[in-house]
């Protein structure tokens, strides 16, 4: 054998150990002394290789062939080095479009802001095989904040995580803090952000729910229940409980919030001494009056500058019947400058059956503002007679109405608060997923609980977008979908004919 074939084959072996010694770390992930050994020697072996061709190598580097092989070598090498540093680039800065009408991938608001308040970590064990659904989510919280750590657990691979999570399943994901666990109902945006509050923050603050007056029913599930409402304060992280003041009349110390919804029957006056006290104490109240209802909270509204119109609000605008209800259900787009409408935009929010109110700014102690209002098309009517309704001038209210309104007055330290909304029907299981209904109701508990941070509009759902077509526009299509490439072939065809 001469020296050439010698050195050749030696050049051969040496990149052949290389080879396999890189390919078996990158199997076992592991650089053991067997590896490197096969990484030496196959160095060696190319370094005599090179020494042994260095005469021919130095003279094939004179060939104009070679330089031209260089060079094209050198702009192959500096392509992929801009490529592979604008991927490095994508990957430490990268950026999401998210095309979809309703912003279906983007986190909504709410979740943004309890992203940016986490000062613990929070991991999220997910217990599958697999990463997806999961995995893809998280990655947008991570995106937010580097407090989220992500783990999947595959059980069988680790039993001793049940000890940890005790009944747990394949498919579940829990969020884990401050010692703390909260298994997630569904895998999305909703109960992830709500798992979060609830294992990173204080001690849940409680919504109490008066009842013994005709009220909304806390865990009614028909049309005009609140369960909905009850189970989106969960979800925020609130614990919500019924109380009565028939049976002992005080408001409960741990009652951060109190709503009165839609009282049918008068409070007793000892009721109303009491609710009178306790917000005169600095306390937090939603107050929400049908135009039938017989309770008599003049007096006590009368305090918070605020007087309730004996009304019902009738609006027959273009904007108005928008919601395909009548007039008899006004669309609100117009809110006043609050928290809690700041992110409403041009969201709407309905109001069947609802009367006006108006506030008082000659009293100077209480801070007022005009959260909901009508369009200048619609009025109060004052004496509605069945179905028929009509503007009488000197008797009806003008528009636009005020249907909601908040109070602030100083206590001492405190700030009391009180939200009154003239109507309770729209934050029902019939309503409160129309337009901004649902976050109307839990931004006002939001603001009322001092919880400014959790105000916004919640995770959205996809919109319905079926087209539907008649039994003739189905026909007129079909005959389109077939003539149109009929007619294609039939011009080739033709065409050809001629040219033949």
């Amino acid at each position: 054998m001469d020296r050439n074939k010698l050195l050749n084959y030696l050049g051969t072996l040496g990149g052949a150990l290389l080879v396999a010694g890189l390919l078996l770390y990158s199997i076992y992930e592991v650089m053991s002394k067997w590896y490197w050994a096969l990484l030496i020697a196959g160095g060696l072996l190319v370094l005599v290789w090179l020494a042994g061709n260095f005469g021919n190598i130095a003279a094939s580097a004179q060939k104009r062939s070679t330089r031209l092989g260089a060079n094209a070598l050198v702009i192959s090498l500096a392509a992929l080095a801009i490529f592979g540093f604008i991927n490095y680039l994508g990957y430490k800065k990268h950026k999401k479009f998210d095309l979809t009408a309703e912003k279906l991938f983007t986190l909504s608001d709410q979740t943004k802001k309890v992203m940016a308040d986490l000062k613990n970590d929070v991991k999220v064990f997910y217990f599958n095989k697999t990463d997806e659904p999961v995995a893809t989510l998280v990655e947008q919280y991570r995106d937010l904040s580097s407090r989220i750590i992500y783990e999947r657990v595959d059980l069988q691979a680790r039993p001793e995580m049940a000890a940890q999570f005790p009944g747990v399943r394949p498919g579940e994901t829990y969020a884990v803090a401050n010692n703390r666990k909260e298994k997630l109902a569904t895998p999305d945006e909703q109960s992830l952000t709500s798992a979060i509050m609830k294992v990173t923050r204080e001690q849940a603050k409680t919504v109490c729910f008066l009842e013994g007056h005709g009220e909304r029913e806390l865990a009614g599930g028909g049309p005009e229940g609140y369960v909905t409402i009850d189970n989106k304060l969960k979800g925020d992280n609130y614990a919500t409980k019924t109380i009565s003041l028939v049976t002992k009349n005080e408001i409960p110390a741990e009652c951060s919030v109190l709503v009165v919804a839609g009282p049918k029957k008068p409070l007793l006056p000892g009721e109303m001494d009491t609710l009178s006290k306790w917000m005169d104490a600095g306390g937090k109240m939603m107050l929400e009056v049908d135009p039938d209802s017989e309770a008599d909270v003049d007096a006590f509204l009368k305090n918070w500058a605020i007087e309730l119109h004996k009304d019902t609000a009738i609006d027959y605008s273009a904007i108005g019947q928008l919601s395909g209800a009548g007039a008899g259900v006004p669309l609100v787009t117009d809110f006043g400058s609050h928290p809690i409408t700041k992110t409403f935009g041009r969201l709407p929010t309905f109001f069947p059956i609802a009367r006006s109110l108006k506030t008082d700014s000659a009293k100077t102690d209480v801070t007022t503002t005009e959260l909901l209002k009508t369009s200048k098309e619609s009025f109060g009517e004052t004496e509605l007679k069945g179905n028929q309704a009509k503007m009488d001038e000197g008797k009806d209210i003008k528009g636009p109405l005020t249907l909601g309104a908040t109070a602030t007055k100083k206590v001492g330290a405190k700030d009391a608060r009180l939200v009154v909304i003239g109507d309770s029907d729209f934050a029902s299981n019939a309503y409160q997923r129309q337009g901004a209904n649902g976050d109307l109701f839990v931004n006002s508990i939001n603001w009322l609980a001092e919880e400014e941070d959790l105000i916004s509009i919640r995770p959205k759902s996809q919109t319905n977008r079926d087209v539907q077509l008649s039994s003739v526009a189905q026909n007129l299509l079909f005959w389109i979908i077939i003539f149109m490439p009929l007619a294609v072939v039939v011009m080739g065809i033709s065409i050809w004919w001629k040219r033949r």
